[in-house]
């Protein structure tokens, strides 16, 4: 029966056309795939600076804090703080 099919002409063009379809259908689903994951890596990378600019912010305000009470207590006398 298989051997039949593969002599017909109408059976090789439509078997042409399938594996066709099924090539495109194979390329689209792994271009959508790729791009969920590019959408998830951009995800990422934002969260990503989102966390380092608070954790650059928190070491510059601790590199501006007083060292000692003393600096401290200068600092409210002066009203800087």
């Amino acid at each position: 029966m298989i051997a039949a099919l593969a002599r017909s002409a109408w059976a090789r063009t439509a078997l042409r056309y399938g594996v066709t379809a099924l090539a495109l259908l194979l390329f689209l689903l792994a271009l959508r795939r790729s791009g969920e994951h590019a959408g998830r890596l951009a995800e990422r990378l934002e969260a990503m600076e989102k966390t380092h600019d608070a954790q650059r912010r928190m070491l510059e305000a601790a590199a501006r804090r007083p060292r000692s009470r003393d600096d401290l207590a200068e600092r409210l006398r002066d009203g800087q703080f």
